[in-house]
Order: structure tokens, then C-alpha cells, then sequence
């Protein structure tokens, strides 16, 4: 195990650690979205923690230090949809967002169409501006397993039909966090410390916050929304060992501390293969036919962010993986002395 830590800290990120530098998902994006929307601070080292059958194994770097997560904050998008559908603010996720949600860009055209299903798949194909950035930010991006042709980044791309496209979004990520503010009615990262949180046993030492300009009135009350991740700025900065606590509330389908604070129903559907991308479920990453990562049982799954961030969940073995600040390019090869360590315990 001290020999995977180890590579974990020899191949550290490249981004700097100074947000100053080479920092951030932004510089990627063609003008006008190559600037910062929301806050952001410097980073710490490479960092992780290992915890099987409820035991953590091994830590290293800073574990208790509250680190921007990037889309990790997207699954985490995931988990309160899910509370909202075991509340029954959400009881079908194939009714169009328009019928509960109105005013907000789900009222007219292809965008009428677009159900709560499609938001969580990425194939919603909303098209809009959310707190001045369009859509068109992130048409033909490519991620790892999402590589469209036919256009460069930023490029305004032909429109399908709600749930035929897949394509990683940001923005469309942020209009459904600003939906399910409205479902909530109450600011998400409140409504997540309260029922996710706290029930988990995690520390307060967590923020989650929005762009300079997110601020909507809801239930008369001017709020945040907050966005999924920090392409733009703002995002979750939590600690590994708060990222660890989260990630034992998706290997245990949803029960923390003797209660079932997420329905096992809903944990199953996050981790369902969308039909268009297999290796995607609700704001997850499926190890499909092992093709994500090789080096790991298809049972695991993932929610990554950049920089990198990986919360790995591996239910055959019973573990939960937080890795921060690794350069990707190594992940696999981690990942499968991370295997090896846990299978010769």
C-alpha cells in the first residue's frame, strides 16, 4: 500500500498550485468563456485516502484540507435529485422539468422537452444562457470517452432532440442545479449539509458556493444557486475524508449511521447505464466492459473532477477511494496498485 501511496505522490498534477499559473478548466475555452465566474483558491498537494469495510487503510498529503473537487460537485447534483425524488418533489424523472420548474428556460421549444432523465444523463441538449454563459461553451468538448467530430470546442453545433445527443455540459449542469433550487426552493448547499451532511458524520469544514452573479430570488428570499463543479469558478471545496464519508453513503446504497438517508432505488437508477453513453450513469462514471479504467473490476464507479479528483467506489471489495491531485494520465496504473494492496491484506 506505502508503494501505491507513494506513486500517488510522485505523480502529482501538473496544474500549479497557485491559481496564479497553469490552473484551471477555463484556460481550455475559446474567448468569451475563458474567464472566472466564481471564486477560487490554491490547492494543496497530491492527497487521498483509502477506507475498506469502514476502516480507513491509508491516507496521505493533506486528507483533512477542504480542496475545490471540481465535477465531483456534479454527482453530488446526483445525490440531492435523489433526495428530492424520495420527497416526492421529484416523483418522475421522465416528467419534462417545465411542469414543476417554470420561468427558468424549461417553458418553450426543444427545451420544453428536456426531463429531469436527460439533465442527469447529459443528454438533455438544452440550449440557453445561464448567468452569461451559454450552452455553446461546451459544444463539441471532449472528455475521455466523449469525443464528438465535426467541430472544435465553443463551436455552435446543430441541436438534437432531447435524450439522442450525449455531451458533457457545463452549463446545462449549472441550469439543473438552478432547477432543482427551485424544486427545493431552500439554497442546495444548505439542504445538503442538513440531509447529506450531517447524517454522514462529516465535518462542517466544507463550502459550496456559487458565481459572483448566481443570485436568484427564490421563496422570496434572494439565494445562490450553486454550480456542478468549477470549470468557471465557485464549486465544492471539501476534504478526502469528508469525500470518503460520501462515498461510503454510495457503497452502502444509501444508508449512514443505521438509517436510510438515500433509497436504494435511487442509488441503483445513478448507477444504470445511459443507453447512449454506457460508461455514464446519473453524474457518475461506469467502468463499462472495463473500458474507463482497465485496471478495475466493472463493478466500480466514479465520480471525477478535474485536476484530478476521483472518488472511486469499488463494492466488491467493499471500498471507497478519495484521490486528489494526481495527473490523470497515471490513474489506471494507481488505481491497480491500490487493487493489489487491498487484495493482499
Amino acid at each position: 500500500m506505502q508503494d501505491a501511496v507513494q506513486f500517488a505522490i510522485d505523480h502529482e498534477s501538473t496544474w500549479d498550485r497557485e491559481v496564479t499559473g497553469n490552473w484551471g478548466v477555463h484556460l481550455q475555452d475559446p474567448p468569451p468563456w475563458n474567464r472566472l465566474l466564481g471564486p477560487v483558491h490554491d490547492r494543496g498537494p497530491a492527497s487521498g485516502t483509502i477506507v475498506v469495510d469502514g476502516t480507513t487503510v491509508a491516507s496521505w498529503g493533506e486528507p483533512k484540507r477542504a480542496d475545490l473537487t471540481f465535477s465531483v460537485a456534479k454527482t453530488y447534483l446526483a445525490l440531492l435529485a435523489g433526495l428530492a425524488h424520495d420527497r416526492g418533489l421529484l416523483p418522475d424523472v421522465h416528467e419534462p422539468v417545465g411542469r414543476r420548474v417554470r420561468g427558468i428556460g424549461f417553458d418553450e421549444g426543444n427545451n420544453a422537452l428536456v426531463t429531469w432523465h436527460h439533465l442527469l444523463t447529459q443528454t438533455s441538449e438544452w440550449s440557453g444562457e445561464v448567468f452569461g454563459y451559454s450552452d455553446q461553451a461546451d459544444h463539441y468538448r471532449t472528455v475521455t470517452f466523449g469525443k464528438p467530430t465535426g467541430g472544435v470546442k465553443g463551436q455552435l453545433r446543430p441541436l438534437q432532440q432531447p435524450g439522442t445527443y450525449w455531451e458533457y455540459n457545463d452549463v446545462r449542469i449549472n441550469q439543473l442545479s438552478l432547477a432543482l433550487l427551485h424544486l427545493f426552493q431552500r439554497p442546495l448547499p444548505d439542504v445538503f449539509r442538513e440531509a447529506i451532511m450531517r447524517p454522514i458524520g462529516a465535518t462542517e469544514n466544507w463550502r459550496w458556493v456559487g458565481y459572483d452573479n448566481a443570485w436568484v430570488t427564490v421563496a422570496g428570499q434572494r439565494v445562490q444557486s450553486v454550480p456542478g463543479g468549477t470549470h468557471w469558478g465557485g464549486g465544492m471545496s471539501i476534504s478526502a475524508q469528508d469525500q470518503a464519508l460520501v462515498g461510503q453513503l454510495m457503497l452502502n446504497d444509501g444508508a449512514a449511521g443505521g438509517r436510510q438517508v438515500l433509497s436504494r432505488e435511487w442509488m441503483q437508477r445513478m448507477r444504470t447505464p445511459c443507453e447512449l453513453a454506457p460508461y455514464y450513469g446519473y453524474l457518475v462514471w461506469l467502468n463499462h466492459e472495463r473500458k474507463v479504467f482497465p485496471s478495475v473490476p466493472a463493478s466500480s464507479y466514479f465520480a471525477i473532477g478535474a485536476g484530478s479528483s476521483f472518488t472511486w467506489i469499488e463494492p466488491e471489495r467493499r471500498m471507497v477511494a478519495i484521490v486528489r491531485w494526481l495527473d490523470s494520465a497515471y490513474a489506471d496504473a494507481l488505481f491497480g496498485r491500490i487493487l493489489e494492496a487491498v487484495d493482499a491484506r
